[in-house]
């Protein structure tokens, strides 16, 4: 593709949070034109393109949302599968209806990884209080008890440490299907992000550190530090497998446990993720510039680090950003979001030349946020 027909691409997006956002800043520099179909009027994305503002699985503004779209997507994964298949029917809708559905609920999630011969948790489903007393029997104690579906940032799950605390989660209702997965003691949270076009192009960025406080992620350094290159090499093996059992095309992200050189699955998300919002300025091509490059059907950029990098989540408070803006090399990125506890309102970003400085660079940054910012 290229000339007038590549600058005059349509993309349109399901969501319009910050993801949705950072797509199209991602995407606007090449010529790409935007639009968001997100029920809430004043969705932060509708500063970088056209908001249809509708129900995700309302006909009519899905039919509005689509009109003259040469692409679809979507940036979080709780959009209805039944919606992307139907735009599927109108138009080329990346990643598949299919990769959504399967990220969707963490028991089909976690059977698609453990049919692909990777490492992950013991898990069971469970439906019922007898179901959750089994799961306690094969999985031990203690044990992770999520709801299958709509979970995200620590919602939807708890920690049974006992079987008093397995009685008292039987006594209740269960918030619908749930998944028991067993705890899993890890060195360390990683992610990895990687991406594959439209004609079958892949690429993986460098292996991802992550640091979470409260069931939300705080802190992402990348390249990850000490890693090995047997354990970056299993990584990339499990994102192209992934990649390819799927038919993917975009940016997906896979979660990881660091268990010594061992590694196992936690939940994959099918969209551009928190944990690669370095890559903006650290590395040679972002995740969001990639991804609207593999669903427009064009060459990926290179997913090469330019030097040690960290992303500092802002959470449920802005911090002073005048004074984070005077720190050398420290880009502020704010979401127009309104502050409440819990909420990611923006991110910073630091690079350093090895990875010593770096970890002095982010003491400075998180010395400026609001108290309880911390990562640990």
């Amino acid at each position: 593709m290229s000339g007038p027909e590549f600058s005059q691409m349509k993309v349109g997006v399901l969501g319009g949070g910050q993801l949705g956002r950072m797509l199209a800043l991602g995407g606007i520099p090449l010529g790409m034109e935007f639009r968001f179909l997100d029920p809430n009027a004043g969705a932060g994305a509708g500063q970088t393109g056209n908001l249809v503002v509708g129900a995700y699985d309302g006909t009519g503004a899905l039919e509005r949302f689509a009109e003259g779209l040469d692409v679809a997507t979507f940036e979080f994964e709780n959009v209805p599968d039944s919606s992307a298949a139907f735009l599927q029917e109108r138009l080329p809708v990346f990643p598949s209806p299919e990769a959504l559905r399967v990220s969707q609920d963490r028991l089909r999630e976690k059977t698609f990884f453990r049919s692909l011969g990777a490492d992950v948790p013991l898990f069971a489903g469970v439906t019922s209080a007898e179901e959750l007393v089994e799961a306690e029997k094969d999985l031990g104690l203690p044990f992770v008890l999520k709801t299958r579906r709509f979970g995200y940032d620590g919602k939807g799950q708890s920690v049974l440490r006992s079987s008093e605390d397995v009685k008292r989660a039987c006594s209740r209702p269960l918030e619908g299907p749930m998944i028991a997965e067993a705890h899993v003691r890890f060195d360390r949270e990683l992610s990895v992000v990687a991406v594959r076009s439209r004609s079958g192009e892949t690429a993986v960025y460098p292996l991802i550190e992550n640091h979470h406080r409260a069931g939300i992620l705080r802190l992402s350094i990348a390249p990850a530090p000490d890693i090995s290159q047997a354990l970056q090499r299993q990584a990339e093996k499990l994102a192209l497998m992934t990649l390819e059992a799927l038919d993917y095309v975009g940016v997906l992200a896979i979660e990881l446990f660091q268990q010594g050189n061992r590694r196992l699955v936690n939940e994959m998300a099918p969209r551009v993720h928190n944990s690669g919002h370095w890559t903006i300025e650290g590395a040679v091509c972002s995740q969001f510039e990639n991804h609207v490059r593999a669903i427009c059907g064009l060459a990926l950029g290179s997913t090469h680090a330019h030097m040690s990098s960290a992303m500092v989540n802002i959470v449920g408070h802005l911090p002073d950003v005048e004074a984070l803006l005077r720190l050398p090399g420290a880009h502020v990125h704010l979401y127009g979001k309104a502050p409440r506890p819990g909420r990611k309102i923006g991110h910073i970003t630091v690079l350093a030349p090895d990875h010593a400085s770096l970890v002095e660079k982010i003491a400075q940054v998180q010395a400026l946020l609001p108290q309880g910012h911390a990562s640990s």
